[in-house]
């Protein structure tokens, strides 16, 4: 089970959070990428809206609604920009946030230190123009949209870190769950949090099924495919877990691997419980 980031202070604040809990992972870079592919419109924001209402071939409500994102998200980094703020914490809040401090440079609508930016005084908002970006798949007749837009695409090029989690201890997992909270979306991480509870709740099982016997693996391996899936009742409800004959091996491989079981001559012994 995997947390993906491709924020750098993200990534080093999970390392030290991770290790401190004492939560097994291991980490891995590679090449990613953030795109956008859509349709672009320039102007003032009155001129910007004036020309979304006018628009046809497209979903003019879904894009009303986007653009009123757009102006929310602006008022956001103008209320930091007029105290001033130091670049870098208003860069680490995404890509949006670096785009509008990027727009609002070309606008020369604000100073830059070297560590702090700040919006000039004296500066009209209603008076800089700006770029407003809606995606391809809101346009039904590209012909109309483009006599009011402009066709958009950007890539950027970053590095995706990717944190595979060992942990099959639910305490650990728990405390898994708190850090990675102030991190990730709420809908991202229950799904990973319930894997991985999911997991740690069959590794728990089979070591229980083993007791202090030597069970041959396929044995095993057959017994819990049987019993799938298994249900939890909670407090809160129910959990379901299911697993297939290749995810089922792959728990019993992290239990060997971490060193609860041993596996030889085709048959499974518990060497110790879930710490």
């Amino acid at each position: 089970m995997r947390l993906v980031t491709k924020n750098e202070a993200v990534k080093r604040a999970l390392i030290e959070e991770l290790r401190k809990e004492g939560v097994r992972f291991e980490v891995r870079s590679r090449e990613g990428y953030e795109a956008f592919v859509g349709y672009t419109i320039e102007g003032t924001l009155k001129e910007i809206e004036e020309k979304i209402e006018s628009l046809e071939g497209a979903d003019v409500e879904a894009i009303k609604e986007g653009f009123l994102s757009f102006r929310e998200s602006l008022n956001h980094v103008l209320e930091h920009l007029k105290a001033g703020e130091k670049a870098d914490e208003l860069l680490k809040e995404g890509l949006w946030a670096a785009e509008l401090l990027d727009q609002l440079y070309r606008n020369g609508a604000i100073e830059y230190d070297g560590t702090n930016v700040k919006l000039k005084e004296g500066t009209n908002i209603e008076e800089l123009r700006f770029e407003f970006k809606f995606p391809f798949n809101l346009v039904h007749d590209p012909g109309k949209v483009e006599e009011k837009a402009k066709q958009f695409a950007f890539v950027d090029l970053v590095t995706e870190h990717e944190f595979e989690i060992l942990e099959l201890n639910i305490a650990k997992v728990n405390a898994l769950g708190k850090i990675a909270s102030k991190y990730f979306p709420e809908d991202y991480l229950l799904k990973v949090y319930f894997a991985l509870v999911g997991r740690a709740i069959v590794a728990e099982e089979i070591l229980k099924a083993l007791g202090d016997r030597k069970v041959p693996e396929e044995e095993l391996i057959k017994g819990f495919l049987r019993a799938a899936p298994i249900v939890v009742p909670t407090p809160k409800g129910t959990l379901v877990i299911n697993y297939s004959r290749s995810s089922f091996e792959e728990t019993l491989k992290l239990l060997k691997r971490l060193g609860y079981v041993e596996i030889k001559g085709g048959k499974v012994r518990k060497l110790k419980d879930l710490a």
